[in-house]
């Protein structure tokens, strides 16, 4: 049974305003699709462009929140999932406030007073999905407030914690904070890929924290991104998955284990000098409303099974439970109660 606190997530809260475009929107602010990015001063109008639009839908995200709170949704035992990160003093996080609690979630939100909630543009284009990021208060997160004793109280309490690779742009100080307390205390880190961007500019950053890893998640793109940064000559996922898992440790106490996720192809797993291909759940284009998510779900799918001890393919088969009911409704929502398994 997973107890109150066991599963940490520290992050950066945006609240997500997602509308579904054309390619035209997309040409507009040179947008990409499928990819992740942060604004930049040429994308701020179109946060107002999508505000304005008759389909825009507010929801609280993320990537780690994203994860945080579908894990939370999977579990169902009230307070067994914390989570930290900034916003800003204003609706937007009053907003964010409101709906992380309504999902269970434990937050401990650092205010900043003088920055608004970051957003995140979520451009959806039949059923795939960009994201433009632009963090503002998320940005503004001070190792401090990990540090003070009620906050740190929840690092003390978790069994399991998890990072996605865009707090690497905004606290990489906290995130060694708790990877070696992990270290120490024999305790479970993990971290994501998160986007090709942080593979390939915040290379220092990521490899700092990588040796702390023993999950380390990403899908096929991050991957292939990541190995041709490392200067690997192969973009076979199975191998760079093998090679990831292969990388120096801080400690010995957990082996790493790698966790690419490929869309509608198979899950590929690393640990031990040896891969499995996991399948995923395949389901008729048409009924794909959107896959902005996706990714976090299948991670807070797979964390749920985890923190409760189940073997690792009891684990993916919750990952893509979760990612398969995401990718069915707008956002990063799903129904009160999950049926599995």
């Amino acid at each position: 049974m997973a107890k109150e606190g066991v599963l940490y997530g520290m992050g950066n809260p945006l609240l997500d305003i997602s509308a579904v475009v054309d390619e035209e929107f997309l040409k507009k602010y040179d947008v990409k699709l499928n990819n992740a990015i942060l604004a930049e001063p040429q994308h701020v109008p179109m946060y107002q462009e999508l505000a304005d639009r008759e389909n825009v839908e507010y929801i609280a995200g993320g990537a780690t929140q994203n994860s945080i709170r579908v894990a939370q949704w999977m579990l169902q035992i009230p307070g067994a999932t914390s989570y930290i990160g900034c916003i800003g003093k204003d609706k937007f996080g009053a907003e964010m406030k409101k709906n992380s609690k309504a999902s269970g979630v434990n937050v401990h939100y650092y205010e900043d007073e003088t920055k608004p909630t970051g957003t995140c543009g979520v451009l959806v284009v039949g059923g795939e999905r960009s994201l433009v990021a632009n963090l503002s208060a998320a940005n503004c997160y001070k190792s401090e407030h990990l540090k003070s004793p009620e906050n740190w109280a929840l690092v003390e309490k978790a069994r399991f914690f998890y990072i996605a690779g865009f707090f690497l742009t905004v606290s990489p100080e906290s995130i060694l904070l708790v990877a070696e307390h992990a270290a120490q205390k024999g305790k479970i880190f993990m971290m994501n890929l998160a986007a090709p961007f942080i593979c390939e500019f915040f290379t220092e950053a990521l490899m700092k924290v990588f040796p702390y890893m023993d999950y380390v998640f990403g899908n096929e793109t991050e991957a292939r991104t990541f190995a041709r940064v490392q200067g690997w000559e192969t973009d076979n996922v199975e191998e760079i998955a093998l090679k990831m898992s292969a990388l120096p440790k801080a400690t010995g106490t957990h082996k790493r284990i790698a966790v690419i996720t490929q869309g509608a192809d198979p899950t590929v797993i690393a640990e031990d000098g040896k891969v499995t291909l996991f399948p995923v759940i395949l389901i008729p284009k048409e009924n794909i409303v959107d896959t902005n998510g996706a990714g976090d779900a299948f991670v807070g799918g797979f964390l749920s099974q985890l923190v409760l001890g189940k073997p690792i393919e009891e684990c993916v088969k919750a990952g893509n439970y979760a990612a398969n009911v995401i990718i069915q409704r707008s956002g990063c929502t799903f129904p009160e109660k999950p049926s599995f398994p």
